[in-house]
């Protein structure tokens, strides 16, 4: 986890202008109704995203690792479920909108992000190492989920085609409280050195921000996330325009919103991996996944419980094949805690592989 170079106890002014100007553009724009006025709002959303990982990041340097870590994946969390659920209570129902975002989620951080990561800390240092103790918890845990949220419901007999019954939901929730509650008690708690970074090759530690800061950038973080989420609302118009325009399929929405809560992440895990920090980077990349799954899916639940909208959940078969082989290649890329630039490869083209098919069933 690195905090932007600038001084530990200096603000950047940036960062406290453009979570108050999100919030300012959302109620005056409303929502995007031509072309230049989405352009407009997607700036000041991707600057709100660089907002977030900043004080992120600080907080995070402050409390020192696992615990940073956590810090950005909650901040992802808030994020989906927030877009998700503004969503779903607006506009056209879109059933699918949960298992979309989850999927693409998914796929994004076992294959784009790690991939990504795997291959700038390689070009930088050959062959960066990890603790396979750690990977293997995250994997332990996003597996079971995405299987039990993502495949199951195609093979279950209480309702017809990808859906839980409300009984069944209730369950897999549960699980996936149950399972991300562990997690943190194993990441912070019993074997939190499973998860601390193998090598720095800054040397010296960078110096925790003051106490002020970290109050500050406390502050500034929800407002940046939630401006973040309610401009993503003011763009849903414009990128559902978009891809009725060039006749995209419904499942491009889930690809949209992970990329967009992915953002933070994506930007601090690459950071990380540069700095031959790449425990780091895959505490990022896979955190996130294991939070959307155990936080997202319970609160959503709750929500289409209350709006009374059914969640359709399962994968399509190619999918689920798909997902199982990437499930392979990252044990593989996982269980020797040495890797190299031809994992990172492979995991990317598993990453356009998804997109092709998503866009060319």
């Amino acid at each position: 986890m690195t905090v932007a170079r600038t001084s530990a106890n200096r603000i950047p002014l940036y960062s406290i202008i453009l979570p108050a100007l999100g919030l300012l553009t959302w109620l005056l724009a409303g929502k995007a109704g031509s072309g230049l006025l989405a352009l407009v709002l997607a700036a000041v959303l991707l600057g709100n995203v660089i907002s977030a990982v900043h004080h992120a990041e600080v907080i995070a340097l402050r409390i020192g690792e696992p615990f940073g870590t956590l810090v950005l994946a909650l901040s992802v969390t808030v994020i989906e479920v927030g877009m998700i659920v503004v969503l779903m209570m607006g506009g056209e129902p879109n059933p699918a909108l949960m298992r979309d975002s989850i999927h693409a989620v998914v796929m994004l951080v076992l294959h784009g992000l790690a991939g990504l990561c795997i291959v700038v800390c390689a070009i930088y240092h050959r062959e960066p190492e990890f603790h396979v103790a750690g990977a293997n918890a995250f994997l332990s845990v996003l597996i079971p989920m995405a299987v039990l949220v993502l495949v199951m419901p195609n093979f279950v007999a209480s309702e017809p085609g990808p859906y839980y019954s409300s009984l069944q939901l209730v369950f897999v929730s549960v699980v996936c409280l149950v399972l991300y509650g562990a997690f943190l008690f194993i990441q912070t708690g019993w074997h939190r050195a499973y998860f601390l970074p193998v090598g720095d090759d800054d040397g010296a530690s960078p110096e925790p921000p003051g106490q002020r800061v970290m109050l500050i950038s406390s502050v500034l973080l929800p407002l940046a996330l939630v401006s973040v989420v309610l401009l993503a609302k003011s763009l849903t118009p414009a990128l559902e325009g978009a891809l009725a325009a060039v006749r995209a399929p419904v499942a491009v929405v889930g690809i949209a919103v992970a990329a967009i809560v992915l953002l933070p992440e994506s930007v601090a895990a690459v950071r990380a991996a540069a700095r031959n920090r790449l425990q780091s980077s895959i505490n990022l990349a896979l955190g996130s996944g294991v939070a959307s799954i155990g936080l997202t899916v319970p609160t959503v639940v709750v929500v289409s419980r209350l709006i009374d909208q059914p969640l359709e959940l399962g994968i399509s078969p190619s999918n689920s094949i798909l997902m199982a082989l990437g499930v392979v290649i990252a044990v593989i890329t996982y269980g020797t805690g040495r890797t190299n630039v031809l994992a990172g490869i492979v995991h990317l083209v598993l990453l356009a592989a998804y997109l092709f098919l998503t866009f060319v069933p």
